[in-house]
């Protein structure tokens, strides 16, 4: 995206967004520079604009300058798949919705000692469509290394915000039923059909792959013959029953979508979300299979799981204890079986984003280059560290039934 196209972002607008978002008329902007906020696959379903802004405002009867960052959101503008994507699913409209509404609501429990997101400034609902969020980097969080996975005090703090996350989101649907209508996610049955085939493509290019690496190249067939269901196996494993514990998830969460705080010896001391297109009411095991099978190193997952389940559980009854929640959180027991249960969900996901998510930023494609040849090209699918994981990994799925 050409920033230069984007006319309309310019002083005056700006301005108007800040004396908005701050309730205050004075502020006058003195300059801003525009950059992008994010690299090639740091993000895939839209645009990240950083603007550094210089302003004053009068305080006290005096003129004082301020300088403040802030991040612009932008649903993809110029016609591709990606824009077809976004406007046919209406993640857009669920990420507006959650930062708007939902997130403010699960924020103000929490508050003042937890905070889950940014706090969103100013919402355009068309032409185009655009959220404004306060920038975290200014505010010390930045992106953990996706290269080498989380090691066990990052994966923690991780899952401590996921169970604060859930806990919330319960409270607030028991107080407003209609936040429960989150119903989407990445996989369901109305969503366009690209998005569909970027799984069935994807879980083909994987068996493609993995023909040649000796080690599991005798799951290829399996794993091929699996790339025509893969969607809806991904469907079946979020649906739930009416008495299941549900919560509103993340719907993406790695750790591309979280960032971290750092104290002066480089130990992370907390930990954030960001990008909310896919959230959805069901199963915690959608955002646990999710983290599970994309962000911690092998290391951890090997070794320390139930480190990591214990912490989850922990933060998950306490935190809605202490909200009030009327309903009752899973116990252990019932939670491995859940994530048992959907277990596919993180395998699935293993197979198609994480290669996405393992791949050098020089070799990243953005989402039009992946499949708009109508071959899938995923550089990630051979990158070294995503290799190293996947002969693990495979026959484990398979040891579980999961490869049929």
């Amino acid at each position: 995206m050409a920033l230069e196209t984007l006319t309309w972002l310019n002083l005056s607008f700006v301005e108007n967004i800040l004396r908005k978002s701050e309730e205050d008329d004075s502020i006058q902007m003195i300059d801003m520079s525009i950059k992008p906020a994010t690299k090639k696959g740091d993000n895939y379903f839209s645009d990240m604009i950083r603007i550094m802004i210089e302003f004053s405002r009068n305080q006290g009867g005096h003129k004082i300058k301020e300088k403040k960052s802030i991040i612009i959101k932008l649903s993809p503008i110029i016609e591709s798949i990606r824009q077809k994507f976004i406007k046919e699913s209406g993640s857009f409209h669920t990420e507006i919705s959650m930062m708007s509404d939902t997130l403010n609501k699960m924020n103000k429990l929490l508050e003042p000692k937890y905070r889950l997101s940014g706090k969103s400034l100013y919402v355009q609902n068309e032409h185009p469509t655009f959220l404004v969020i306060e920038d975290l980097m200014f505010l010390g969080f930045r992106m953990a290394d996706r290269l080498s996975g989380l090691d066990l005090t990052h994966s923690v703090l991780a899952l401590q915000g996921l169970a604060r996350f859930h806990a919330a989101s319960v409270a607030v649907c028991e107080k407003e039923p209609k936040q429960k209508e989150y119903s989407k996610g990445m996989f369901y049955h109305q969503h366009p059909p690209e998005l569909q085939a970027f799984f069935v493509m994807g879980t083909k290019a994987l068996a493609d792959e993995i023909a040649n690496w000796p080690e599991v190249k005798k799951y290829s067939e399996k794993i091929a013959k699996l790339s025509d269901h893969i969607y809806q196996i991904a469907e079946d494993a979020v649906k739930t029953s009416k008495d299941d514990f549900k919560v509103i998830n993340h719907g993406d969460c790695h750790l591309n979508n979280m960032l971290f705080k750092y104290d002066n010896d480089g130990k992370p001391i907390d930990q954030i979300f960001v990008d909310f297109q896919m959230c959805i009411y069901t199963t915690p095991a959608v955002d646990l299979n999710y983290f599970l099978n994309t962000s911690p190193s092998m290391d951890v997952v090997e070794n320390e799981r139930n480190t990591l389940l214990n912490e989850y559980l922990g933060i998950l009854s306490a935190t809605m204890k202490q909200l009030n929640c009327k309903t009752q959180p899973p116990t252990m027991e019932e939670l491995k079986a859940i994530l048992k249960r959907s277990a596919s969900y993180g395998m699935i996901i293993s197979f198609t984003i994480l290669p996405l998510m393992l791949c050098s930023k020089s070799e990243s494609k953005d989402l039009d280059e992946i499949i708009s040849t109508g071959t899938f090209i995923n550089p990630g699918l051979q990158s070294e560290s995503y290799k190293k994981l996947m002969i693990k990994k495979i026959p484990l799925y398979d040891e579980w039934g999961l490869l049929g």
